[in-house]
């Protein structure tokens, strides 16, 4: 992209002045969610700082304290903090598990942005924490920048969690000198269900060790259970210095809450004292919101919406889709009228009209589920939209197939989907010549993850809207440990001139393992 201006990765004092700021070692003993009201002097932010929700203009600050406090920010176009800009946040208290979030505004288009966040004694402003610092670009105005983001998903998964030994989540740090725009976390940023064990002997006979927190001991129930799994990731060094640096797009699946969950579901699970999954669901989101930079959708009554766009500029639109909140129930999945599906009508409706709309080059549809590969849940029923059967669509299909049909009869170009959840990285590309289903034109899916979790085989294909798995890296057992295995991410690079958007899918160490490039306008490629 040579006529984007690419500014330099944030100076090692600002990122290390944001991460580092208590030892990682030391976190563990931070991480009561009541700390507080006893404890004498500073407020302090140990867990770092993240940014969200980026515009052309906007963003939203995250920090958390370690007792009450009050918020400030201030951002500057330097590192030095000349004429820096305040911006006074809301009070932080133990409602909120003591996170709060300030937006930003009137910030310029397309350039680095360098902030801290102080946290003052609420009842004495003068009394103030040591400064915690970040940095961030903002979207574009113009077509000539480019952009240029990363993505994946499932963190702490099956038992892997934060391994000192190993230095942590590593692959944070990797994908942090990247130097992304921004990071599309595609869901499962917490297994709330699956408690870590201090150690686990591999068939090498190697030991993965974990850090351990009270709430990674058994499955998340209460709020305090769920607010603890989203701190348990903020332990880690490598975590906190890549929210320090990249901003977050975050959305939610399954283990946020509980493995293959559904709105209705009653669990039977003995390790569960509640077992009413809505419940869960409503702890789960209130803390997955306490806990991620993610603003509520504009014109939205419900906080805990997860669906929503992200504009980035003139070349790209991100549709963050919730496949979890408004499905109908796992079954066989072969119901020959289907009108809940795996998006429910409303935000299908919203997802037609946003696409229509748009008027970005590429729109990414950023789904937590992938739409062709077989996802089992049990014996006999389904997890994903796909059900093994090849024939016309049935069940969740029908929904997809309705928004396929929508994408082609109103001519929406360049449309790819990205996701994660099966834990490897693949490329499938769908076509109407080789589907049952033939009323859509032919579209790309991507693969990736996990990033901090364990490795598992390739899933079937299901033939109904014809893909071809053109490419897949995948462990041959299950559950694979991040020891054993690379952990997978993609990137995506918008060329500003050809707009030409280019695909990658890349193995921790850095190895490029499949490349693809689309054409804008094109259908087909």
């Amino acid at each position: 992209m040579p006529h984007r201006p690419r500014i330099p990765s944030p100076g090692r004092r600002t990122v290390l002045r944001g991460s580092l700021l208590v030892p990682a070692a030391a976190l563990p003993a931070a991480a009561s969610s009541a700390p507080a009201l006893a404890l004498a002097g500073r407020p302090e932010a140990a867990w770092g700082v993240q940014v969200g929700s980026v515009t052309a203009s906007s963003a939203l600050v995250w920090v958390r304290s370690d007792r009450p406090a009050r918020m400030l920010v201030e951002t500057s176009a330097t590192e030095s903090f000349r004429r820096a800009r305040s911006w006074y946040g809301p009070p932080i208290g133990p409602g909120s598990d003591f996170t709060g979030t300030t937006p930003l505004y009137g910030l310029p288009a397309g350039e680095q942005v360098h902030y801290r966040v102080t946290l003052a004694d609420p009842g004495d402003p003068r009394r103030t924490g040591k400064p915690v610092y970040g940095t961030f670009r903002t979207a574009p105005a113009r077509r000539r920048d480019g952009v240029r983001f990363l993505w994946s998903g499932d963190i702490a998964g099956q038992g892997w969690g934060i391994n000192p030994d190993i230095g942590g989540y590593r692959v944070y740090e990797e994908m942090r000198r990247l130097d992304p725009d921004f990071f599309l976390c595609s869901g499962d940023t917490v297994y709330a269900d699956g408690p870590l064990q201090p150690s686990v002997a591999l068939p090498d006979g190697r030991i993965w060790r974990n850090v351990m927190t009270e709430e990674k001991a058994k499955v998340a129930e209460t709020l305090d259970e769920y607010r603890g799994n989203f701190r348990y990731n903020l332990l880690d060094r490598n975590f906190r210095r890549f929210n320090a640096q990249v901003p977050s797009v975050v959305q939610w699946d399954d283990h946020e809450v509980r493995n293959n969950w559904y709105p209705g579901q009653i669990l039977d699970d003995a390790r569960y004292t509640e077992k009413n999954v809505d419940i869960l669901a409503a702890r789960s989101a209130r803390a997955f919101h306490e806990y991620s930079p993610v603003s509520t959708p504009h014109g939205s009554a419900r906080r805990s919406r997860m669906y929503r766009a992200v504009h980035h500029g003139p070349l790209l639109d991100v549709f963050v889709l919730d496949m979890r909140s408004h499905r109908n129930r796992n079954s066989p999945n072969r119901q020959a009228d289907d009108t809940t599906g795996i998006l429910g009508a409303e935000q299908l409706r919203w997802l037609k009209r946003a696409l229509a709309e748009s008027r970005a080059v590429w729109k990414v549809i950023a789904a937590d589920m992938p739409l062709g590969l077989v996802v089992p849940d049990g014996a006999t029923d389904f997890e994903a939209v796909a059900q093994g059967d090849p024939g016309a669509p049935l069940g969740r299909e029908l929904q997809i197939a309705e928004l396929l049909r929508f994408i082609k009869h109103r001519k929406v170009t360049g449309t790819l989907w990205l996701t994660a959840d099966v834990h490897y990285t693949s490329a499938q590309h769908y076509a109407p010549e080789r589907a049952a289903f033939k009323d859509f034109a032919p579209f790309w899916e991507f693969v990736s993850g996990p990033l901090a979790a364990g490795g598992f085989p390739a899933n079937a294909l299901d033939g109904t809207f014809g893909p071809d798995r053109v490419f897949v890296r995948a462990p041959d057992r299950a559950n694979v440990s991040p020891m054993e295995s690379p952990q997978f991410y993609g990137e995506v690079e918008i060329d500003g001139d050809s707009a030409d958007l280019t695909v990658r899918l890349r193995a921790e160490g850095g190895a490029v393992l499949f490349t693809k490039v689309l054409r804008p306008g094109r259908t087909g490629q």
